[in-house]
C-alpha cells in the first residue's frame, strides 16, 4: 500500500466528473488499498479517488473512532437510490480543502447501491455521520465540493484563500 498525494483546492481535477469503474481488477484493488492508507494517514473518514488524482468512481470510508477497531468500507460506482426528507446539519471538512469546515445540510438517511471489491452489487442504508460521509464522497465523484453547499460569499472566500496560497506555492 502506498500513501498517495492529495489533490488540493484550487486544482481543477476536483471539478472533474469521475467515470464508472467497469471491471474490478488488481489496479482497482490497489487503488482502494492506497486510498485507505492515504485516508488513514491524513487522517480522514472518507476519500474519493479523484482526491488522489484518479477519475474513477471509487470511494473509501471509515467512520470508526478507534484506530484499533477500523471498519473500512469500499464503494465502487456508488449511487444514492433513496434519501430521507429529514435533514441533518453537519460541520463538514475535506482532505482536499484542509483546515476549513462549514455547516452543510444533507438528508439524514440515504440508501446507496454500489459494488464491492468482489464485484457483488450491494445496498446499504446509512444514517448520521456515515450518511453525511457517503453523500460528501459521492459529490466528489460528480465534481461537487462541500463548499458548493455553502453561501456564495463563504465559498468565494475559501476559493480565494486557496488560490492565493497556491500562487505563493504554500500550504493553507
Amino acid at each position: 500500500m502506498t500513501i498517495r498525494p492529495l489533490v488540493i483546492l484550487p486544482d481543477a481535477r476536483l471539478r472533474q466528473v469521475s467515470t464508472p469503474v467497469g471491471a474490478i481488477d488488481d489496479e482497482i484493488r490497489t487503488l482502494a488499498a492506497d486510498m485507505l492508507e492515504t485516508m488513514y494517514d491524513a487522517p480522514g473518514v472518507g476519500l474519493a479517488a479523484i482526491q488522489v488524482g484518479v477519475t474513477k468512481r471509487v470511494v473509501t470510508i471509515d467512520t470508526s473512532k478507534d484506530e484499533n477497531a477500523r471498519q473500512p468500507q469500499i464503494f465502487i460506482d456508488p449511487e444514492i437510490v433513496w434519501a430521507s426528507e429529514e435533514k441533518r446539519v453537519y460541520d463538514e471538512g475535506c482532505l482536499s480543502i484542509p483546515e476549513y469546515y462549514g455547516e452543510v445540510e444533507r438528508p439524514d438517511r440515504v440508501r446507496v447501491r454500489f459494488r464491492d471489491l468482489s464485484g457483488e452489487t450491494r445496498e446499504i442504508e446509512a444514517d448520521g455521520l456515515l450518511a453525511t460521509c457517503i453523500q460528501h464522497e459521492i459529490d466528489h465523484l460528480d465534481g461537487v465540493l462541500f463548499i458548493d453547499h455553502l453561501s456564495k460569499l463563504k465559498r468565494d472566500r475559501v476559493i480565494k484563500k486557496f488560490v492565493k496560497a497556491a500562487k505563493r506555492g504554500e500550504d493553507v
